[in-house]
């Protein structure tokens, strides 16, 4: 049977877990938001039409394409954030934990740039 260090307890895979069921959240989250960029222009021109008049969206290819990137970023958090969870999970079970930012910093970076994307999106359909 496989030793486990004096260091390695049951809280320490529970919180590890914790953060990885956040980042998880998280992805779905981003993933929602994408799906609602993609689907806001078709749901604009549906209102129009049961009120009667003609609306005009805003560079219609635009939002599918930063729908679609918000999707894909969720999809790469979630398989990324398993990815730390499998790796800190083992530093934990051999008791040589080295933290690292790289899930987040990597999130953060992209955050911006698909923040930038839309506000560029919103500016120019005004």
């Amino acid at each position: 049977m496989e030793q486990k260090p004096q260091s390695y307890k049951p809280t320490d895979h529970l919180a590890n877990e914790r953060t990885f069921l956040a980042w998880v959240r998280t992805s779905i989250g981003i993933m929602a938001f994408g799906f609602v960029v993609v689907k806001f222009s078709l749901f604009v021109k549906q209102i129009g039409l049961v009120l009667g008049t003609s609306v005009k969206t805003p560079a219609p290819g635009y939002s599918r394409y930063i729908g679609v990137l918000l999707v894909t970023m969720g999809l790469f958090c979630m398989v990324l954030s398993y990815i730390q969870f499998r790796k800190t999970d083992r530093q934990l079970r051999t008791g040589k934990y080295v933290p690292t930012n790289l899930l987040t910093n990597l999130l953060t970076a992209v955050l911006i740039l698909i923040s930038i994307l839309l506000i560029a999106y919103l500016l120019r359909g005004m």
